[in-house]
């Protein structure tokens, strides 16, 4: 929950607006600066104070503790131009925060955090817990001090500029090692321990098996992904609780699925009672992985918990990220995110070269050229394969005539994969020319490299036929001159000669340009590769010079009094 605390008219203002933006995030505290302050940091995890800095800063000191507890704190202006985050840029997630407020309110974030000011990820921001000499391990990175990283098992890390071999070390490890004066321990999410346990069994014998299973094979807690368990233990009270002490979800599976499952030592007693001959090493195989701790029961008498402990390995991590049309303010928020967090990038080079400037130092940059998008999907899924966090891109939306299909044709479910979508040029073009896909609209790309052209102009035809509003991609390049005659052809004999064409090159960039002409208006001549072309239907009009397709609602063919 996030804490708003103002003091003035001004702040109330920019407090309102961002209660009414985040209802189920926030919480407003009413009452004099100083007790709104106290009360919000006893309950919140983070507040925004719309206060003077200095102001704020004297109402903390008192209640400062630890950083890695305390929560994040954002100041904004009375003048809503800054959202500075205070403390708890990391830990408390403030930097972040900053970063939302600003955007939300208008203003700028202010971040003075030395990793986030020079675009570095901070080994206290890779989604891992981390453990040992951190700040010192940091330094070294902003000092451009080698530093190296010992991975025990591959997992998908954000970029760092880690080197081959250093004073300072990052080890990436679910064992239970301590870390040296120079090192930093990153505990990957990799165990999963399946349990079962008797009705009623207490949770701290639960939690009292997993803790001491995981001790004497030498792995940290802090590894631990979830606890798993038969659907039919899904409400036991010391399962739950011991996997809302551990802080991690409870994952649970049918008996028939775990019955299926090949373990060491299946038993008759719970397949009497739940209907498999095994849960904890059933359910922690279920995920897949080296099974690190067979089945053990707890040392009570009866024993009413049993565990076991499955080491699941990494799994890379694939983002197809779509560009949207080259204006950097069409680029999605989320797109940018992945930029961010990819530790190898793989893309066309002209496409890299549009967000070159939002690549991370440690980002291993993949660039090729025209005509190897194959090659590219290939490349960016064996990284995947390999443990890494890779991020594909390609303009518009990346699964439309984009990386996403060549990519997930050779992608198997041995990765995960995210899909980011973009703006696609139809749209950007689109919104230039007016609102010409009011109604269905189809997109086709007059391309026939991958296509026969049997094939686009069976669909050209489909469309004329059905009277939908056409966008046409690839339309015309030097090597191919006469697939967009022949296409508007095949239009022509389904639509007037006046029915409006949208003309727009290079939409949403610098050198945009757009026209307006008519289907026997349209010089073929006039297009490129870097033109899309949106030919109209027969309801499409120019009014006032804007190309629209009427939605085809009643209201607006009915007479005026009948509206």
């Amino acid at each position: 929950m996030i804490g708003l605390i103002s003091a003035t008219a001004a702040g109330a203002a920019a407090r309102d607006r961002l209660a009414a933006a985040w209802p189920d995030r926030t919480r407003v505290y009413e009452g004099p600066a100083g007790e709104a302050v106290r009360a919000a940091f006893a309950e919140c995890d983070r507040l925004v104070c719309f206060l003077a800095t200095g102001a704020t800063v004297r109402l903390l000191a008192p209640l400062l503790g630890d950083k890695a507890a305390d929560p994040g704190v954002v100041c904004v202006d009375e003048g809503g131009r800054f959202a500075v985050s205070l403390v708890g840029g990391h830990g408390g997630g403030a930097n972040e925060l900053a970063h939302e407020v600003a955007q939300l309110l208008g203003a700028e974030p202010v971040v003075t955090t030395a990793t986030d000011a020079v675009g570095l990820a901070g080994l206290d921001t890779l989604g891992l817990p981390a453990e040992g000499a951190v700040a010192a391990v940091s330094r070294a990175l902003l000092d451009g001090e080698p530093v190296s990283l010992e991975a025990e098992s591959a997992w998908p890390l954000p970029p760092v500029p880690f080197a081959g071999q250093g004073a300072y070390t990052v080890r990436l490890t679910d064992r239970a090692v301590q870390p040296g004066p120079r090192e930093v321990l990153l505990r990957p999410p990799s165990l999963v321990v399946g349990v079962g346990a008797s009705r009623g069994a207490p949770v701290g014998e639960v939690l009292g098996l997993i803790e001491e299973a995981l001790r004497e094979a030498g792995l940290s807690v802090r590894s631990v992904a979830e606890l798993a368990t038969v659907d039919a233990k899904s409400e036991e009270p010391g399962i739950v609780a011991a996997a809302g002490r551990l802080g991690v979800p409870l994952v649970t599976y049918p008996a028939d699925e775990l019955a299926a499952v090949a373990v060491p030592n299946p038993s008759d007693a719970p397949l009497a009672a739940v209907g498999t001959p095994s849960v904890a090493e059933a359910a922690a195989l279920r995920t897949g992985g080296e099974l690190l701790v067979p089945k053990r029961k707890s040392a009570a008498s009866p024993a009413m918990a049993t565990c076991a402990v499955v080491r699941r390995p990494g799994r890379g991590r694939l983002a197809v990220v779509g560009l949207g049309p080259g204006a950097r303010d069409l680029l999605t928020p989320r797109a940018a995110a992945e930029l961010r967090r990819a530790s190898v990038l793989v893309g066309l080079d002209q496409y890299v070269d549009q967000i070159r400037d939002l690549i991370r130092p440690g980002t291993r940059v993949l660039e090729s050229g025209l005509g190897a998008e194959e090659e590219r999907a290939r490349t960016a899924v064996a990284e995947a394969r390999k443990g890494h966090a890779v991020a594909l891109i390609g303009s518009g939306d990346a699964g439309v005539y984009a990386m996403a299909s060549p990519a997930l044709a050779e992608a198997s479910d041995d990765i995960d994969v995210v899909g980011v979508p973009g703006v696609t040029a139809a749209l950007a073009a689109g919104a230039v020319l007016g609102a010409p896909l009011g109604h269905d609209h189809v997109s086709i790309s007059l391309s026939d490299l991958h296509t026969p052209w049997e094939v686009i102009e069976r669909r050209v035809r489909a469309a004329a036929e059905a009277d939908i509003v056409v966008t046409f991609y690839n339309p015309r390049s030097r090597g191919r001159d006469w697939q967009l005659p022949k296409a508007l052809a095949v239009l022509s004999g389904h639509r007037e000669p006046e029915t409006p064409v949208g003309v727009v090159r290079n939409a949403s960039r610098p050198d945009e340009s757009a026209r307006l002409t008519t289907l026997a208006g349209l010089d073929p001549a006039t297009v490129d590769m870097m033109t899309v072309v949106t030919v109209g239907n027969t309801a499409t009009r120019n009014i006032a010079g804007r190309m629209v397709t009427p939605r085809g609602y009643r209201w607006q063919h009915a007479p005026e009094g009948a509206r």
